[in-house]
């Protein structure tokens, strides 16, 4: 039976691709768990944007918490829960490779770039498990309110339900990762500059993510049938 599906699958069998959308299904889960992936590589950068600072994965991570969103309009609640824990998995599987290779001896040709390598990639523990943690927290949060608001609009105002949902899941990521990364070293003044400054950037990237999902659920097609009955 499985290998009759997987037949099915890569002949392009228009039943199958009707009932599952499998090939968009693919697509948004590579986005996701890209965009968990590159998040934490890219996020070691500072930035400055209208006189707030914030990390440079604030933008590749908003783009997680639409591809939940998408996930949990076209295919359900269940596969988006899927979808975060896809993610998580790469995301730990990332961080575990690149401990790896961070202490693997280099060659001798090469040892005058292994700190500089050593400081691009690496983490300090403490970061690494912040982020782990508001990532679980946050993402499923987010899955679940934005079933919660579609069961309250009765399927209606996607707009409200993408905007909603994930400015709340994005506040709570950004107070869980900041208090756990720097709540004991840092000020109480200077902690609620870098909660207030990020959650402001992310509020406004949540409002402008809101025409792709539109486009997104245009390209894709009607939600799965029953999907939204789990």
């Amino acid at each position: 039976m499985m290998i009759s599906l997987f037949n099915d699958l890569f002949a392009g069998n228009s039943v199958i691709d009707k009932k599952y959308k499998p090939v968009p299904l693919l697509v948004i889960f590579s986005i996701l768990i890209a965009s968990v992936v590159v998040t934490n590589i890219i996020g070691t950068k500072i930035m400055t944007l209208w006189g707030f600072d914030f990390t440079a994965g604030v933008i590749t991570y908003a783009m997680v918490f639409l591809a939940t969103d998408i996930l949990g309009e076209i295919w359900g609640k269940r596969t988006a829960q899927y979808g975060v824990l896809l993610g998580f998995v790469a995301n730990l599987m990332m961080l575990i490779f690149i401990y790896v290779a961070i202490k693997a001896d280099p060659a001798p040709y090469w040892i005058q770039n292994q700190e500089s390598y050593a400081n691009t990639l690496g983490s300090v523990g403490v970061i690494v498990l912040a982020s782990m943690i508001a990532y679980l927290v946050s993402q499923l949060h987010d899955v679940w309110a934005f079933d919660f608001w579609r069961k309250r609009t009765k399927g209606e105002k996607l707009w409200l339900r993408n905007i909603l949902s994930t400015i709340t899941s994005q506040t709570i990521d950004t107070i869980i990762f900041i208090i756990v990364a720097f709540g004991f070293s840092l000020e109480y003044s200077q902690i609620f500059a870098m909660i207030t400054g990020q959650i402001i950037v992310k509020w406004l990237l949540a409002i402008i993510d809101t025409p792709f999902i539109y486009l997104t659920k245009w390209l894709i097609g009607k939600p799965l049938e029953n999907a939204h009955e789990y």
